[in-house]
Order: structure tokens, then C-alpha cells, then sequence
């Protein structure tokens, strides 16, 4: 069922300008119905300004009409409100990590120089005039701002930030370094440590095989240390 724009103000006026009932109002507005009867104490944590669902078409007179003479009467949306989209345009960011933005364009600036102002604008969240006077060092906090990587950051994801390096790299006729090095490193590290491993199982089972034998040896020739009490006798 669809819902108003903003459920808590409708349900704060309906509250005040109608004699709808608790559970009718919060059926309508998609609440729960002690959040309903919170806001008609006044208890609610923060006050709402009442919406009016008449004005904004959600509602009409008529359907509160035969809300306020039967309390079963579940009330109808008039005309459901437009979806909200989010217009096309720079990536959000929140407030707390917007002050990081600088930092993390410089880094992308050093590390990956073939990246566009585009390409970077589109993951830092930025204006491409911020990036170029970072790029230029005109920047007015330039003597603050310090290299870091954005993923650590939060402002943007590892995969989207290696699909961008890819990208720019590709563009510029440049191949990206391959991992054939590291992979063969990581193969010989394996191999090492597997012989250690079974080297180290080898002396293991020797020594338990020698300590067999010496206490075999020592059983059958009852040889015993002077001073030194017999441990297998009691």
C-alpha cells in the first residue's frame, strides 16, 4: 500500500484535525500505532510540523469523512505521492568525509596520473575545478592537504577505483603490470614451506623412533645410572 510523502507530519495532522483513529491513521501512514499515539501525547522524540494530506491530494474530505464514521474503515490513497529520484549529477557524500575529498584526489593525482578529472569527479564526488587546482597545486589549502588512499577513506570502492585505473590505462596505451611475478613468488613460498613442514614431520617421527630404542635397549640390559632411581621399577 502506498504511503504519503512524509507519513510522520500527515499522521501528526491528521491527529490534530480529525477524529480518525489511532490504528486508522497508522494503517494510512504506514506507522506503527504507538508511534501514532506518541505523537498525539506530544511525546514524540522531536515535534512535527502537521502535513496536510487534502492539500497535497493524498487524501480527500470524503474518504475522511468515512474514516470518521466507521473506526474499521481502512482509508484509501487518493493519488500516491511522485517518487523521489535522485538527480543525475556528482556522487554524494556525506558531510563527515567531505572534508577527506582533498586528500584522497591527491593521492589518486600521484598514484594513477593517467586517471582523468572525469574519472575522478565521478568517484570522489568533487568538481572537476577542485581537481584541477589540486592537479596544479593552487588549491588554497594545498600546504594541508596530504596524499591518502580514497578507498581507506570511505569515498569510494576498490573495485570501482581499479576499474577506473584500468580504464584511464587503457585509453593512454599503457598495460597494466601483471601479477605473474608475485604469483610465482607465492608458488616457491608454498613449495618452501610444504618441505619444511614435511622435513620437520620427518625429524619428528626419527626421534620418537631413537627414544623407542634407547628405552628398549635400556629395558632389556637393566642398565641403570648410579645414583639415579630406576623409573620403570618401583
Amino acid at each position: 500500500m502506498a504511503q504519503p510523502l512524509m507519513p510522520h507530519a500527515t499522521a501528526a495532522w491528521l491527529v490534530d484535525n480529525t477524529s480518525l483513529s489511532f490504528s486508522q491513521i497508522a494503517d494510512f501512514c504506514g506507522l506503527h500505532v504507538l508511534e501514532v499515539q506518541a505523537i498525539a501525547d506530544d511525546t514524540a522524540a522531536t515535534k512535527l510540523t502537521g502535513r496536510d494530506p487534502i492539500r497535497s491530494g493524498e487524501l480527500t474530505h470524503e474518504e475522511i469523512e468515512k474514516g470518521q464514521a466507521d473506526q474499521d474503515y481502512v482509508l484509501q490513497m487518493h493519488k500516491a505521492p511522485d517518487p523521489v529520484t535522485r538527480t543525475k549529477g556528482p556522487r554524494y557524500t556525506p558531510v563527515s568525509k567531505r572534508q577527506d575529498k582533498p586528500d584522497g584526489i591527491a593521492w589518486i593525482i600521484r598514484n594513477h596520473p593517467e586517471v582523468s578529472d572525469g574519472q575522478i569527479s565521478k568517484l570522489i564526488g568533487t568538481t572537476r575545478t577542485t581537481i584541477a587546482a589540486i592537479r596544479e597545486r593552487t588549491h588554497w589549502n594545498m600546504a594541508n592537504i596530504q596524499p591518502k588512499d580514497p578507498v581507506t577513506l570511505g569515498l569510494t570502492s576498490q573495485r570501482e577505483l581499479d576499474a577506473a585505473v584500468a580504464k584511464a590505462q587503457k585509453a593512454a596505451g599503457t598495460v597494466a603490470p601483471t601479477d605473474e611475478r608475485l604469483a610465482s613468488d607465492r608458488d616457491a613460498l608454498i613449495v618452501q614451506l610444504r618441505a619444511e613442514r614435511e622435513a620437520h614431520a620427518r625429524e619428528a617421527e626419527a626421534a620418537l623412533a631413537a627414544a623407542d630404542v634407547d628405552l628398549e635397549g635400556a629395558a632389556e640390559s637393566d642398565e641403570i645410572v648410579p645414583g639415579i632411581k630406576d623409573p620403570f621399577k618401583r
